[in-house]
């Protein structure tokens, strides 16, 4: 077992297309159905595994471009520590107050740690400045506990 790092910022409004961040359905539209309704599957089926944004379902990284990975951790620990040093560094343009704090950042970087050593996936959002979100994941990968099927990017 190992793990995945991946970071994402960019403008809110891109973050809310909740269409290009969730896999489309498995079965096509059927014959006659609303040609808007058959290109938007089209368009998802084709953007989803290539597109930057964040997968709703956190395992689903998996299946995004390999040059994605930010960093991959055999330990959770160092993994762990990656996410935390993450969240150090963008601290200060975090939108709300209470989500700077040092000491609750320690405990979710905590917190990751432990849950990652039992092959939980982890994933932090937070608004920043601008409007702008960010967005920090940990996949659990060879397998993912949620989804075995998905492939490790790395091969």
């Amino acid at each position: 077992m190992h793990h995945h790092g991946y970071l994402w910022t960019g403008p809110k409004e891109r973050f809310d297309n909740e269409a290009l961040r969730r896999p489309s359905h498995p079965e096509q539209p059927p014959a006659g159905s609303r040609p808007e309704l058959i290109h938007r599957y089209r368009e998802v089926a084709a953007e989803f595994p290539i597109v930057d944004l964040p997968p709703l379902e956190t395992a689903y990284w998996l299946v995004k471009p390999r040059w994605l990975v930010r960093g991959t951790w055999d330990e959770a620990k160092e993994a762990a520590a990656w996410l935390g040093e993450r969240l150090a560094e963008h601290a200060q343009r975090f939108a709300y107050e209470h989500d700077r704090d040092t000491g609750r950042l320690s405990r979710l970087t905590d917190s990751a740690a432990e849950r990652l050593a039992t092959g939980v996936d982890v994933s932090y959002g937070y608004y920043l400045e601008r409007p702008a979100y960010l967005h920090l994941a940990l996949v659990t990968c060879s397998p993912n506990h949620l989804m075995p099927v998905l492939p490790c990017p790395l091969g």
